[in-house]
């Protein structure tokens, strides 16, 4: 057997990823889609954040449990595959179920509880997709494969982002009456639903995974990856002061809300951080007790002690998908209410707003396609990774700037652009610096810890961003725009951390 894994041709990095093109569609039919079903179906504007927080608290508990057990599965369906299949059936039935949210007796509370069920099943299969890359190439190829990756994702979002104003182009009305979704977004979600299916198929049938004793065989005898295996045991060793500290800092954001009268949303933060506190305190005492290799201990202890590189990329992480998320909730109505001049669902404006997001928005999506293969690769070979990715985020945040500045909606093309790079680099950048420095045995595991630091800045923007809007932004979303800008800055810079420790 050979000591590396083959290389792979660009028929099979396209196999391995197409399932990626699915999910991608998924994803943005939910980012780009939601806020306005929410608003259609009486939600107002100070109420989004705290409906969308289903997503990135899905998320956060979903994508560790998820990469922990794919590690450990082998079956006659593979490593991987299983959770494919499982998260894109689920998907593909809550897509197809959203444009019947108006039906039921409460729209509203339906349409939020599909949004967690559909998020909870596109994290299914899209966690064990990062790892799958690193499963199939060799470490030579990594940035290649997440490349491809990158591409297919931004293709996905295209098709999904244009559907609902091409359908309009050929006669689809795209305004509905008072509480019902116009059928340029019915029929989105439901061709949406078939084309999550039948992408996410294709990688599972036309890919065939290594099996435990081949991955065994290609992983390299590598010191920093293999002290990461043994995390999990040194939890037995650790205090439980940092957990009461969790558990105390968690209880007071809860009690300064009930004192202050802040937003409903901030006793879910401090939830979170009690129950952070409390897992990791249960982990230490399961592992002192000698069952370190139990879910919750293993997970608690891998996050106590991810590699190096791993912890000064999640910061870069957390302010970059800030960012985003503030993008995705507020985005459609700024172009609305802004650009279009309407906040009203039901004019006419207004959804022609949301319609010229969608356009945009796959500008963006296009951008990123075209930059994970071309420009990408060239100014890391030129820059390196980490002055690439600092330059690219810094280009984002021009793009943010721009919607705070401009009113010409034709010009916004011009933001998007920006934006599609930056977008492109926080795909791919990251993952190609991170995946060589993982160990093969737990590579599920770290890319769903890793993603934690996609979906907490989620979650924090879904609890606070709404109070700060209400407490000094009132009806004025404009000014989510410059939060985002100010958070890609702060990523560019926090890349500085990691000066060198990246080769390349």
């Amino acid at each position: 057997m050979p000591t590396r894994k083959p290389h792979m041709g660009k028929g099979g990095l396209a196999k391995i990823s197409f399932g990626f093109f699915g999910i991608q569609i998924g994803f943005v039919l939910q980012n780009s889609n939601m806020s306005r079903i929410f608003q259609t179906v009486g939600a107002s504007l100070d109420d989004l954040p705290a409906l969308w927080v289903a997503a990135p608290l899905t998320g956060l508990i979903v994508q560790p449990i998820v990469g922990h057990l794919s590690d450990k599965t082998w079956n006659r369906f593979g490593r991987r595959r299983p959770y494919f299949t499982t998260g894109a059936v689920l998907a593909a039935l809550s897509l197809f179920l959203m444009p019947f949210a108006p039906l039921f007796a409460a729209p509203l509370l339906f349409a939020a509880a599909l949004l967690w069920v559909l998020d909870a099943s596109l994290n299914i299969a899209m966690e064990p997709f990062r790892a799958f890359v690193g499963d199939m190439l060799d470490k030579s190829q990594h940035a290649t494969g997440y490349a491809v990756q990158t591409a297919f994702i931004g293709a996905g979002a295209v098709v999904a982002a244009i559907f609902p104003w091409l359908l309009e182009q050929f006669g689809v009305s795209n305004v509905a009456a008072a509480g019902e979704i116009p059928d340029t977004v019915r029929w989105s979600f439901w061709a949406g639903a078939a084309a999550l299916l039948f992408a996410v198929m294709w990688t599972v049938f036309t890919t065939k995974e290594y099996s435990p004793e081949e991955q065994a065989a290609f992983a390299s005898a590598d010191g920093a990856a293999e002290e990461s295996l043994h995390a999990p045991a040194k939890l037995a060793e650790a205090g439980q002061g940092p957990s009461m500290a969790w558990i105390a800092l968690g209880s007071g954001v809860a009690g300064a809300t009930w004192a202050w009268g802040l937003e409903k949303e901030l006793y879910l933060l401090g939830a979170l951080l009690a129950a952070y506190g409390l897992l990791r305190g249960i982990g230490i005492v399961l592992a002192k007790g000698g069952r370190e290799t139990g879910m919750l201990a293993s997970i608690v202890g891998d996050f106590s002690g991810m590699p190096d590189l791993m912890k000064r990329l999640a910061l870069v992480q957390f302010f970059s998908w800030s960012a985003l998320f503030i993008m995705w909730i507020y985005s459609g109505p700024i172009v609305s209410q802004y650009f279009f001049g309407s906040a009203d669902p039901t004019t006419v404006a207004y959804n022609e707003g949301a319609n010229w997001w969608n356009v945009i928005y796959t500008v963006q999506n296009g951008v990123a396609a075209v930059a994970a293969l071309v420009l990408l690769p060239f100014m890391a070979k030129r820059l390196g990774k980490v002055v690439t990715h600092m330059t690219c985020l810094l280009l984002g945040s021009l793009g943010f700037l721009a919607y705070f500045v401009l009113r010409d909606p034709n010009l916004l093309i011009v933001a998007e652009v920006l934006k599609g790079i930056a977008w492109a680099s926080i795909l791919a950048m990251p993952y190609a610096i991170l995946a060589s420095s993982l160990p093969q045995a737990k590579l599920g595991i770290y890319m769903g810890l890793f993603n934690v630091f996609i979906v907490v800045p989620q979650l924090l923007v879904a609890t606070v961003m709404g109070t700060v809007m209400k407490a000094f932004f009132p009806e004025e979303p404009v000014w989510t725009m410059l939060f985002a800008a100010g958070s890609w800055t702060l990523a560019a810079f926090a890349m500085l951390r990691l000066r060198g420790r990246v080769p390349g």
